[in-house]
């Protein structure tokens, strides 16, 4: 019988609860609490069942340990896909035949999208990684995008002017939408930049063609010092974002024996070794 009458106690506290509310004042200045019509019940209704909701979402994710409301993810990097080259983007690898954007020395990307150009680099270094627009192959007077890792972790896109062999930090910059990280020893970054620019020395219309010029290299708190190799390596023909090409270009350690002369030299050696000294 004490269990009953509990029990009785307890559901009338619930249906006394629900009834009396402090809407019931504020009832009759709308017209329908005396008459019972559904406006206000269905009102309260929704107001106990938004309150039960957020009371059970809030007690149960938090016993889960998640924050409410949940933070949306963010979206990680996008692994650059080297199996969209010479399609719909063009490529320039260097490095080790049959390399991509995570196992070359240098990896460069480039595709239209409407007005812009993407751009694409990854390179084997913690430092920067960029790329040049040159005229005649040279260092020297040259518009060049950067991706440089700072001491705080981030990759910034940076432009720079070639003055002779000093890339000269420019405070107008092109890019937009960018993106980069550094992972596995490797600084990668994404950006774009109008394909079309007023005319100006430190900055090149992309719509025409350019000798590409490739560098990468370490950087000391934020600023890019002297690339990796003496002699960085240039695009053997003026590129143009209107083809997408697929260009490999061996690292140093894999052209030795593909020049002339050490062709020449290693048959002379091996003709040598074969007939024997007289």
């Amino acid at each position: 019988m004490p269990r009953i009458f509990v029990l009785h106690l307890l559901l009338l506290l619930v249906v006394v609860a629900t009834d009396a509310s402090p809407t019931d004042e504020s009832a009759p200045r709308g017209g329908h609490a005396d008459h019972g019509e559904p406006g206000h019940r269905d009102a309260h209704q929704d107001s106990y069942s938004t309150f039960a909701s957020e009371f059970l979402e809030s007690r149960y994710l938090s016993d889960e340990g998640y924050p409410f409301p949940t933070a949306p993810p963010v979206d990680p990097f996008a692994k650059i896909k080297v199996s969209d080259c010479g399609l719909t983007k063009g490529c320039v690898r260097y490095g080790k035949p049959g390399c991509d954007a995570e196992t070359c020395d240098y990896f460069l990307s480039y595709r239209r999208i409407g007005a812009d150009v993407e751009y694409e680099m990854s390179a084997d270094t913690d430092g920067w990684v960029a790329v040049g627009f040159s005229s005649d192959k040279k260092m020297g007077g040259d518009d060049v995008m950067g991706c440089v890792h700072d001491d705080n972790g981030r990759v910034r896109i940076h432009h720079f002017y070639n003055v002779g062999q000093w890339a000269k930090e420019i405070k107008r910059n092109p890019a937009r939408d960018e993106e980069g990280i550094f992972e596995n020893g490797r600084v990668t970054c994404r950006f774009k930049r109008p394909l079309y620019v007023p005319r100006e020395e430190t900055l090149v219309d992309l719509h025409l063609s350019w000798y590409y010029l490739f560098a990468w290299g370490p950087a000391i708190q934020g600023s890019i010092t002297r690339h990796d190799i003496d002699t960085p390596p240039v695009s053997n023909h003026m590129i143009s974002i209107y083809k997408y090409e697929d260009i490999f270009m061996p690292s140093t350690a894999y052209q030795t024996f593909s020049s002339p002369f050490c062709l020449l030299l290693i048959v002379a050696l091996t003709f040598y070794l074969l007939m024997g000294t007289p």
